[in-house]
Formats: C-alpha cells, sequence, structure tokens
C-alpha cells in the first residue's frame, strides 16, 4: 500500500489556478503506485485578500504547517495592495512564518533551448538565497519620514550557519549524482559592507567542516556578469535575501524567461514549492500561460519529499517528470507564447504527459 503524503495547494492568483491544475495531474500520473498525493487546496492570496480582507487566513497556514509539502501557484494582483502601497505576498508571509531560510532557485539551459546566451555547452547550477532576513528584515516595517526612508538589513550566525549547511549538502548531492563539480561560491558585497564581511567569515568557518566541496567567493556585481559570460561556471552559489532575489531574475533570463524558472522555499520543518513568475492578470482566463516552470517546481517538490521520507522511488519519479519537461523545452515541442512559441497551457502540459 502506497503511503499517503499531505500536499497543502494554494491555487494563487491570475493565472495560478490555470498552471496548478496540470500539474496536479502530473504529479498524480508520475507518482502512481509510489505514493498517494492528498491535495487540500487552502485560500490565500490578493484576491482573498480583496474578498475576504485577509492575505493568509490562520487557517490556511496551521493546515500549511502540518502538511508534509506546501505546493504554492504565482500570488499577488498588482490592482490590489496594501494600504502602504506594497503589495499582497503571502508566500513571503510563509518564507517568515515557516522559517523557509533557504530559497533554491536551479537554474538550466540544454541543447535547443530557447535562451539569449549564444552558447554551446549546457548550463546547470543552483543559486541558493536566504529569504528570512537580509534586507528582508524589516519587510513592511521601515522606517519612512518625510526627508527620508530606511530598512534594516541584517545577517544572523544561526541563520547563516543553517543557510551554508544546507549549501554544502547540495554541493556534495549534485557531486554524487553528477551534475556538479562539489563547489560553492558565496556572493557577496564583502568590500564595501561589514555586514557581508561577517557574512563571509561566517561562510568560510562552515567551509572548514566540508573539505571535500571547494569553495570561492565573487562579489555580486562581478557575479552578474559572470552569469552572462560564463554561466556555465557555477555549480551551487549562496548569497543574501536581496541578492538573491535579483540574480534569481537574471538566472531567468539566461534560461529564456520566467517561465521556465522553478523554485523552492526550504526550511527544517516545512517547504513550499513555486514557479518564479508572478501571477500575470493580463492573460489569465485565456489559456496561454506557461505551465513548465510550475510543474518544474512540483518535480522538486517530489525530490525533496523522497529524501525527506527515504523514498528512492518518489526521486526517481520525480526526476522523470523534471526529464520530460526539459524533453519538451529542447524539442520544442510545445513551447507557450513567452518562449517563442504558440501552444496553449494544455498543449504543453499534454506534450510533457506525453514525454512521460
Amino acid at each position: 500500500m502506497s503511503p499517503h503524503l499531505k500536499i497543502a495547494v494554494f491555487d494563487g492568483d491570475g493565472i495560478g489556478p490555470e498552471i496548478m491544475t496540470p500539474t496536479l495531474a502530473l504529479l498524480e500520473q508520475v507518482t502512481q503506485g509510489i505514493a498517494t498525493l492528498d491535495f487540500t487546496h487552502l485560500p490565500a492570496g490578493a484576491g482573498h485578500y480583496r474578498d475576504h480582507g485577509d492575505a493568509l487566513p490562520q487557517s490556511s497556514l496551521d493546515a500549511a504547517r502540518a502538511s508534509d509539502a506546501i505546493l504554492l501557484s504565482a500570488m499577488g494582483l498588482p490592482s490590489v495592495r496594501y494600504e502602504d502601497g506594497t503589495e499582497i505576498t503571502p508566500q513571503i508571509d510563509l518564507r517568515i512564518a515557516l522559517d523557509l531560510y533557504a530559497g533554491v532557485r536551479p537554474v538550466r539551459i540544454v541543447p535547443g533551448q530557447p535562451s539569449p546566451l549564444k552558447i554551446t555547452e549546457p548550463v546547470d547550477f543552483v543559486l541558493i538565497r536566504e529569504s528570512t532576513e537580509g534586507l528582508f528584515h524589516t519587510l513592511g516595517k521601515g522606517l519612512v519620514t518625510e526627508d527620508y526612508a530606511e530598512e534594516t538589513l541584517r545577517i544572523t550566525r544561526a541563520t547563516s550557519h543553517k543557510l551554508f549547511a544546507f549549501a554544502f549538502r547540495m554541493a556534495a548531492r549534485r557531486k554524487a549524482l553528477g551534475k556538479g563539480p562539489g563547489r560553492v561560491t558565496l556572493v557577496d558585497k564583502a568590500n564595501v559592507f561589514r555586514a557581508f564581511a561577517y557574512m563571509r567569515r561566517l561562510f568560510d568557518e562552515a567551509a572548514l567542516g566540508h573539505p571535500d566541496i571547494a569553495t570561492d567567493h565573487a562579489y555580486v556585481d562581478a557575479m552578474a556578469l559572470f552569469m552572462v559570460t560564463r554561466p556555465q561556471a557555477w555549480d551551487v552559489m549562496v548569497t543574501e535575501n536581496m541578492f538573491g532575489d535579483i540574480l534569481s531574475d537574471l538566472g531567468a533570463g539566461i534560461m529564456g524567461g520566467l517561465g521556465l524558472a522553478p523554485s523552492a522555499d526550504i526550511g527544517d520543518d516545512n517547504a513550499v514549492f513555486q514557479p518564479c513568475h508572478g501571477s500575470a492578470p493580463d492573460i489569465a482566463g485565456q489559456g496561454i500561460a506557461n505551465p513548465l516552470a510550475m510543474i518544474l517546481s512540483g518535480a522538486m517538490m517530489l525530490d525533496w519529499l523522497a529524501e525527506r521520507h527515504e523514498m528512492p522511488a518518489l526521486a526517481a519519479a520525480g526526476a522523470r517528470l523534471d526529464a520530460a519537461v526539459w524533453q519538451v523545452v529542447s524539442t520544442g515541442t510545445a513551447l507557450t507564447r513567452d518562449i517563442g512559441g504558440t501552444a496553449t497551457t494544455q498543449d504543453a502540459a499534454n506534450a510533457v504527459k506525453s514525454a512521460l
């Protein structure tokens, strides 16, 4: 009898439900006979705030916390904001509430992929973004006066130690799977800011415990250049929250767009898996949204669940789903409009299903 895994599902705003539906169907297909995924749909998002005055109900947060994993679609609507003008971001609220300190952003380019870069070598690296502090430390609480405004950047030893341990584990796992050489690069601005010099010192301390993993450092402005000029040179990079926020979009850009960019936010007890892109309300309901980043996020969820529950068959299922997506991308079988094709959302999902 296959084990039951509780998956909290946030359908999101805009195109969110349109890309979530085929993803759930593919997840059920690829896990058949391995595990039973019990999906529970939970209310949250900008639309829920607009209609009910609450972006993330406590009952939804409690249910998400109690689940085995959280699958979250695109959230937010530009027209719905808090009174201070900031956007509705329950996904960030989840990160903070559940202490999801490791933001995982894979960057991959395969032969045939519609990348703006003219490269022939494959690209496969992972950006790990600290997701609970850094320049997001005072999110919603920054000081604003008539004459100036300020936010506070915070880097702590406790979170940094967990973050770096996570990065080294990922580099070791990628090395064992033949996906990387076993190297972690810290991206910082230690030449200017004392907080980043402190972060670098913590990183170097952590590296002493992993002599089998190579390490180096890069300033964030230089890394923005390197990601464009030699993206194939990297394995695992780890950085502060805001730097990671910016570099992850650059990573999506060199992949060809946010429609190919999955992500995970992982803590000690919980994890959220979601596409990097927004809710695109301008195309909602037209059936043309790209579901591939959402599907890839679902594959990442299976891989995380497999490691957590020691289920290698589930990891293999996640790998099959991931490979099916990249087969569709590399062959150009059913590309949606955002990445140079004409396929509908369902066309793209059907192509992944066929590849499986």
